[in-house]
């Protein structure tokens, strides 16, 4: 593909496995799963869901700048909870970080995430 672009960027966490933060082709952009972890330490944020999730959404920020776009480009969200009794203190937070009209969204629970958090959260943007 010729016009796919790989998106990094040192103010978002690294990737720990075998993915990019992100993929541009054409005007979409796929922000892969962030956790809560800070940029350049790669420490987790200590705290209770709403400050994982403010970091969560940081660095998803911050990749969805290095693709030339804003978090209100978003035009779909995933999240992913360990426990759904955190679906309103999310809410809150994700109100804070995107304008209306929101994009579409979807939020499961799951057993168990990377590192033991308890959020992840995956962006598609149209820039």
């Amino acid at each position: 593909m010729t016009n796919r672009a790989i998106i990094s960027t040192p103010h978002a966490p690294a990737a720990i496995g075998p993915y990019s933060q992100a993929v541009k082709v054409g005007s979409t952009v796929w922000i892969s799963g962030q956790i809560p972890l800070r940029p350049g330490s790669m420490e987790l944020v200590e705290g209770d869901i709403a400050a994982q999730a403010e970091q969560v959404f940081r660095n998803l920020a911050a990749i969805a700048e290095a693709a030339g776009g804003t978090l209100n480009n978003a035009v779909k969200i995933n999240i992913s909870l360990t426990d759904l009794q955190d679906f309103t203190a999310v809410n809150e937070v994700m109100t804070r970080f995107f304008a209306e009209p929101y994009p579409a969204r979807a939020c499961v629970q799951v057993a168990a995430l990377p590192k033991d958090v308890d959020i992840e959260v995956e962006a598609i943007l149209a820039i």
